[in-house]
């Protein structure tokens, strides 16, 4: 369990149980995974693959960075649940709808990564996971969906967001072509030929 949720459960304020850690005195053993602070004993050894299980959380936009944090801590608890030693976290924002998320393309092209765990399929993919899941596959490596249900709300945002940019660019076009248009009128009337 992280930090916070420790604080909660044993009646200390949060702020009391960061200032204890800074100070080297809280009274259970803690440990860094990305940003945050574990309370137990860090999970090590547990498997018997060999590489790296790196724990990925991603959102769609600097506005949900909240969530990050909220995220990995469900995925990590998870996977030490499952006996899985997590060696890395790695977190972005990005869209799932493009290949742009720099981060998420060093795993895929990292051969000591083994495992990627994410909380649920469309925090990897929006569309084609299931090939790229094969491709692990094949190389020996895979991937963990803690939560294998889609989260409904997110892809029907992601839709939203595909229509918004296909009808900016075609009204984009339009617009366009009618400036061309209204500029090459305005040019031959005013041409006394």
């Amino acid at each position: 369990m992280n930090l916070k949720e420790w604080a909660a459960s044993t009646g200390v304020a949060y702020i009391t149980a960061r200032r204890q850690y800074a100070a080297g005195t809280l009274p259970v053993p803690t440990y860094r995974l990305g940003r945050l602070i574990m309370v137990g004993e860090p999970v090590t050894g547990a498997t018997t693959d060999s590489g790296q299980v790196v724990v990925y959380a991603r959102v769609s936009s600097a506005d949900q960075k909240s969530d990050l944090d909220r995220q990995v801590a469900r995925v990590t608890v998870w996977a030490t649940g499952q006996k899985l030693g997590v060696d890395r976290v790695v977190i972005e924002v990005g869209s799932a709808l493009n290949g742009h998320r720099k981060k998420f393309l060093a795993l895929l092209r990292d051969p000591q990564v083994s495992t990627i765990v994410v909380e649920h399929r469309d925090r990897f993919a929006r569309f084609g996971a299931e090939y790229v899941e094969a491709a692990l596959a094949a190389q020996g490596r895979r991937l963990l969906v803690v939560d294998p249900n889609e989260v409904d709300d997110d892809l029907v945002r992601d839709v939203t967001e595909i229509l918004t940019s296909l009808c900016a660019r075609l009204y984009g076009r339009h617009a366009a072509a009618n400036r061309v248009r209204r500029a090459v009128k305005a040019a031959t009337e005013d041409d006394p030929a």
